[in-house]
């Protein structure tokens, strides 16, 4: 017996075929298992809408819902008429833009107190005036004013002073509304107007 005898038989290196294939079916099995489970569940509770039905006053004594904006895009921005400096702030950006915009441009912006405590529908008018034609100040009973914020997903709640006044806090988001009352996108007043303006321009073209 020489001494190759004693070496074991060679064995083969590589998989047989039906292994491999057999593995390459489980790997793509695996992997359309995983999509399935990263997809969205159907029973997953569909994204929050903003957005709603309102019926609001304006200083002349008039009602504005949100039917009687449909046909056009329109802004909304919620504050009241106390703030000392982001309010008014805002509603200067705003109307630069829409001066930016043009005059024939078919857009409004709705200033909404959330202190109608304060803020009658005549107050509110008579501070939308030192702006552009366009903004419209808006007032309401507290229980209006309420569901509205709630449509919004606003935040605000009084803040007391030592004096014996208060503030209000709230969120200061401005809302872009398309032209059937649905939400699109918040609105972004800080960048040049007319770089607003144009965004403006290109969602009213569209609508």
């Amino acid at each position: 017996m020489t001494a190759s005898d004693n070496k074991p038989a060679p064995t083969n290196s590589r998989a047989p075929l039906w292994l491999l294939i057999g593995c390459a079916a489980f790997l793509a099995l695996a992997a359309a298992g995983i999509t399935l489970l990263n997809r969205e569940s159907p029973n997953a509770p569909a994204p929050v809408a903003i957005g709603g039905p309102f019926v609001l006053e304006t200083g002349d004594n008039q009602k504005v819902s949100d039917q009687d904006l449909r046909g056009a895009p329109f802004l909304v921005f919620f504050g009241y008429t106390h703030c000392p400096d982001v309010c008014p702030t805002t509603l200067f950006q705003i109307s630069e833009i829409l001066r930016a915009l043009g005059p024939e441009a078919k857009i409004k912006a709705l200033f909404v107190t959330v202190d109608p405590e304060r803020d009658t529908p005549q107050l509110m008018r008579d501070y939308a005036s030192s702006f552009d034609p366009r903004v419209i100040g808006l007032s309401g009973d507290r229980d209006a004013i309420d569901r509205m914020e709630r449509a919004y997903r606003v935040y605000a709640r009084k803040a007391p002073a030592k004096t014996g006044d208060y503030a209000m806090d709230h969120s200061a988001l401005i809302y872009l509304m398309d032209r059937d009352g649905k939400f699109l996108r918040p609105f972004n007043v800080e960048r040049p107007p007319e770089q607003a303006a144009a965004e403006l321009k290109a969602v009213l073209a569209a609508q």
